[in-house]
């Protein structure tokens, strides 16, 4: 009895530190600041990055296009292109070719 109750004793610390080793271990892979939360982070920062480069084309592209109508750099045909599509409207002159509504010219 003396003998069981002596390698139970001995057995105790060790198994202790495993436990605490696989917890670690377990943490260290699957908990909130895990290898698996640093990937999840990393893709949605991927996204959040192609999020804001659309956005910075897409605010580059509003830049060019106010830019253009301001007066000291006014782009006629621009403005009088834009000024007819707003009013529907078109010059006597002017050539229409009607397409379908669903098909886009561009």
């Amino acid at each position: 009895m003396v003998g069981v109750k002596r390698r139970l004793q001995a057995a105790v610390p060790p198994c202790v530190f495993l436990l605490l080793v696989a917890y670690f271990l377990w943490s260290a892979t699957q908990g909130d600041r895990g290898l698996r939360a640093m990937a999840q982070r990393e893709e949605d920062l991927r996204g959040a990055q192609a999020m804001l480069a659309r956005a910075e084309a897409e605010t580059a592209v509003w830049e060019r296009r106010v830019a253009s109508l301001r007066s000291a750099h006014i782009d006629r045909d621009a403005l009088d292109e834009r000024a007819r599509a707003m009013l529907n409207l078109s010059h006597p002159d002017d050539v229409i070719v009607l397409y379908p509504n669903n098909q886009k010219l561009f």
